[in-house]
Parts: C-alpha cells; structure tokens; sequence
C-alpha cells in the first residue's frame, strides 16, 4: 500500500494541495495571466479604437453601445469602423447608421470593408468620414427584401390547418400559411419600394449621388472593390495598413495606440451572433440583406 502510494505521489500530491489551497491557486493563476498579458503598450491608454461589425445585422445593442463609449471617451481620438456583414434587418441598420454619424461629427471615423459590406452594413457604413475597401471585398448589394414562406401543401399533408381572427384587410399580410392574396403582394410591395427609395435617398445624400441614377448603383448590384469606386460607394481600394493610417492621420494622434477587443467578450459575440442569424433564417421580414 506504501509503495503504490509512493507511486503515485507525484499525480496525488499537487491535486491534494490545489484542494486545500484553492482559493490561493486561484489567485495565483489570475494573476500569472495578468502578467504575462500585459505589455507596455497595454499600460498606456489607447487613443484609437476599432469597432467591429461583423455577420447577419439582428440587433444593434452591441455595436451602440461601443459607438456610443467610444464617442464619450475623451482619450479616444479616432476610430476605424471594420465591417464584414451581409446586412440584416432595416431598423437596426439606420440605428447604427446614425450612431456613426453622431460619432464622427465628434472624432473621425474610417469605415473598412474587410469582406463583405453589403446592403445594410454598406448602410451602416455611409456617414463614416471615408469608406474603404479591401481589393478583395464585395460592396453593395443596395436593395430591399421581403419573403415568406407557402407552408400550406406541406400542412395539409400533415393534417394542419390555420386559425385566425383578425381585424384589418391586411392584418395577415405575410403569412406562411398560404399563398398571399394580390392585394396582399400589392400592399407589401408598396412598403418594400418605400424603404428601398429611403435607402437610395441615405446613400446619394451621403456619397453625393443623384437618386435618378439609383440603377446605376442601388437596385442590388454587387460590386467589386474596384468596381464600388468607379460608382462612387467607396472612396478607396487599399489593404487594412492604409485604413488605419488614414485614421491616424485625421485623429493627428503622435503616438497611436489602439485598443485591444477583449478576447473572451469578442468569442461571446460570436456565439450570440451565430445564434441569432441561424433563427433569422426561419423568420420572415423586412430585410436590406
């Protein structure tokens, strides 16, 4: 019994320590990472900042609330807004629209499309002071959506049938339940044209384009990097460097230091945002997708 204890002690003795120091142990490595994880770049306070944008545009919370602490903080002289998202909904592309705006009548704000900035991330981006875009970017995409589903030969199969009581003529507009009625399309028609005529009317009042012009770069074309800048919805084709040197510049920051994300929020997001586009998918609406 001696001996396989002795055996063993190697294995058994740290495990019995770190039980009876627990607390101790935690400490020590909370503060081991601490250490290692601070730099002198770290103890000095940042003065610019990315804000990321990034997949399906569901909700706007995070990426306000990051506007909005950036834009508050006095030691933060510029930011670069780095978007890679293929739009989303309508209401929560305006918000961080506006947002933008707000933040770079304060301090400058570079917009860069690392991928994709399209529909209501290019939306989004508009009122940054200028929008770049990687050569190997898709940019546009300016349009409006709504679609639905037909579940009815499918329910019928199953032995499903829909109840409903309403009040309105167009109070079911956008059921899957069926198919929908023509004055149904009509009406659903009718809101889909005017939110595209209000996303046309953002991007020729911030690029300094005529609405009249709209097929020209609206109606949901997709463009290259280089073919954005030949229709004015990018002013410049460059790698991320150059982004983030122009910020610089307008911020006139001598020393630029930027933030770091935290990592564990940043995976966070993830998730969150990962979840909310998988349940996107299933539910219809009014979308600058």
């Amino acid at each position: 019994m001696n001996f396989i204890s002795k055996l063993f002690f190697p294995i058994t003795a740290p495990i019995q320590f770190i039980q009876n120091n627990f607390k101790t142990v935690l400490f020590l490595t909370i503060l081991y990472f601490v250490v290692t994880n601070t730099n002198t770049q770290n103890l000095e306070q940042p003065n610019l900042q990315i804000i990321e944008l990034s997949g399906p545009i569901m909700i706007a919370d995070d990426v306000l609330e990051k506007i909005e602490t950036a834009k508050n903080d006095p030691l933060i002289k510029g930011v670069l807004f780095k978007v890679n998202s293929p739009g989303g909904a309508v209401a929560p592309s305006i918000e961080i629209a506006y947002a933008i705006k707000e933040l770079n009548e304060i301090k400058p704000v570079v917009a860069y499309a690392s991928g994709i900035m399209a529909s209501g991330s290019y939306l989004a981006s508009l009122y940054a002071s200028s929008i770049i875009a990687n050569p190997g970017s898709m940019i546009g995409s300016i349009g409006v959506i709504m679609q639905s589903v037909d579940a009815s030969e499918l329910m019928a199969k199953i032995g499903v049938k829909s109840q409903v009581v309403k009040a309105g003529t167009y109070k079911e507009s956008g059921t899957p339940t069926r198919a929908w009625t023509q004055k149904e399309k009509e009406e659903l028609e009718k809101i889909t044209n005017n939110t595209y005529n209000l996303f046309v009317a953002y991007v020729a009042d911030a690029r300094k384009l005529k609405k009249e012009d709209h097929k020209t770069y609206a109606d949901a074309h997709i463009f290259t990097a280089l073919g954005a800048k030949q229709v004015n919805l990018v002013d410049t084709v460059a790698p991320i460097s150059q982004a983030k040197e122009l910020v610089i510049n307008l911020s006139k920051v001598e020393k630029p230091i930027w933030s770091k994300e935290d990592k564990m929020e940043k995976f966070m997001e993830k998730i969150v945002t990962g979840t909310i586009s998988k349940i996107s998918t299933n539910v219809s609406g009014l979308m600058a997708f």
